[in-house]
């Protein structure tokens, strides 16, 4: 099987198709694109997120809900999520199934088809 880096273009493509009011995973992210142990990486790689209005990297979470890093810090991620409907026991999101976008199995061989497919945000709810 042919390895394939993670390109952070791909990274950021996902991530600016989640809603507003939902969120994902570093991991759901990284099975996506076909690498399912590679959620640090993703992590890395949104943590040098150049745009973070188009690329809202706010929306992804830890997959036991609880936040995670965000370059401008916990409390402020947890600001822009919570002004977006979601609710928080702490620093887990409470309810995080009835938040959480499933992602696509994302195994194209040229990332370009999934961004060129027209894919909208309502196609991942």
């Amino acid at each position: 099987m042919e390895s394939r880096l993670i390109r952070a273009n791909d990274v950021y493509d996902i991530v600016a198709q989640i809603p507003k009011g939902k969120v994902t995973t570093y991991g759901d992210i990284a099975r996506a694109l076909g690498h399912p142990g590679a959620s640090r990486a993703i992590g890395r790689i949104l943590n040098r997120n150049p745009n973070p209005v188009t690329t809202p990297c706010h929306r992804v979470i830890k997959s036991d809900g609880k936040l995670g890093g965000y370059v401008f810090g916990t409390i402020k991620k947890k600001e822009l999520l919570k002004k977006e409907g979601l609710r928080f026991n702490g620093d887990s999101a409470a309810r995080f199934a009835d938040y959480r976008v499933l992602l696509p199995n994302l195994r194209y061989p040229d990332f370009a088809s999934f961004a060129s497919s027209r894919r909208c945000a309502s196609d991942l709810t």
